[in-house]
Parts: structure tokens; sequence; C-alpha cells
């Protein structure tokens, strides 16, 4: 019987793969969880997350890289049985920004639409990348 060497980190990367959200919880300074359901692409075994710069989770990822990451919808409900798992966050410069903008557009047909409207409108969205990798 072959032995299964993947980690349970790539496992719930797999299974955050087949959606298109993921449950991201950061942790303030005295330890209490924030969850968070944002949207999400996966590029070999990091999962990415763009952010505008202001939020709570930036400013938690700063302080701490600690973070979970589980499968959830839209609404941030995760499906019973799905594997909670622990990760580093760090945040990305500008260069590797516009690469995780590149999976989104490559990924989901909304991103497409709001990178769109911008460029219409032009308006600039400042946002910030956080690539989670397993700690």
């Amino acid at each position: 019987m072959p032995v299964d060497t993947s980690s349970a980190f790539e496992a719930a990367l797999k299974r955050i793969g087949k959606g298109l959200y993921v449950s991201l919880t950061t942790f303030r300074k005295d330890g209490r969880a924030v969850v968070t359901p944002v949207g999400c692409v996966i590029e070999g075994s990091t999962l990415y997350v763009l952010t505008p710069p202001g939020t709570g989770k930036v400013k938690r990822i700063r302080n701490s890289g600690r973070v979970t990451i589980a499968p959830c919808n839209g609404r941030g409900t995760v499906p019973v049985g799905a594997a909670e798992v622990e990760g580093v966050a760090r945040l990305l410069d500008e260069r590797e920004i516009a690469r995780v903008q590149h999976y989104m557009v490559k990924r989901t047909f909304l991103y497409r639409v709001v990178r769109i409207a911008d460029r219409v409108l032009r308006r600039e969205r400042r946002l910030v990348a956080i690539a989670v990798t397993e700690s």
C-alpha cells in the first residue's frame, strides 16, 4: 500500500482550490482569533489573497504571520468536516502584487470585470497581496 506523503496543509489547499474562497483566521496581539472569508487563488503550494491595505488582517499579519485557513463559501461557512490548518502569512512587495493580480484575473471572471471597470473609470485600486504557506 503506497504511503501518503502529502501534508495536511497541501490537502487543505487542494480542497480550498475547488472553491473561490478561504476562511482566513488572523490573530490579534492578545491572541484572539479574527475569521474573515476572502477570495483566493492557489499557485503551487502557496495560497494568495488580495485585500485593501487598510484592513485589519493586514495589520494583524504585520504583527504576527500566524494564520489558519479552511475552505469556505462566500459567506464564510466552513463545510462540515473540513480541516482548518495552520500556516504562515507574509505581505508581498509591489512586483509580487502584480503577479497575484495576474493569477486572480486568470482564475475568476468577477475579478476580470472589476479590473476592467477600474480601467474604464480610471480608478486606481490599491491592494496588498498576502501569501500563505505551510508553517
